[in-house]
């Protein structure tokens, strides 16, 4: 990937897309409708695609002790929570 140097600000890469009329005229028009250049938008897709990515692969590791702790909890049956069983009975207002 090139490097590029803003005057003043951090280096900044290049990345080159190929990709369809079809998409790019999409891409553009989204951009647009949010106020957004097309790379400012594709950066912010794409970062926010990333996370998600990364934070439902993330694993942790814990030691068996603390396992055992959150398996027992985790499998425990609920407890009875009032209020959690009032709104449940409740209609949406959309059912109204």
């Amino acid at each position: 990937m090139a490097q590029a140097k803003k005057a003043g600000g951090p280096a900044r890469g290049l990345v080159n897309v190929r990709m369809a009329a079809e998409d790019r005229n999409i891409i553009d028009r989204a951009a647009r409708l949010a106020g957004k250049t097309r790379t400012e938008f594709m950066i912010e897709a794409a970062r926010r695609a990333a996370q998600e990515t990364l934070l439902d692969s993330n694993l942790v590791v814990v030691d068996g002790k603390t396992f055992e702790r959150f398996r027992k909890i985790f499998e425990a049956p609920a407890r009875s929570n009032e209020k959690l069983q009032r709104l449940m009975n409740l209609k949406a207002p959309w059912e109204s």
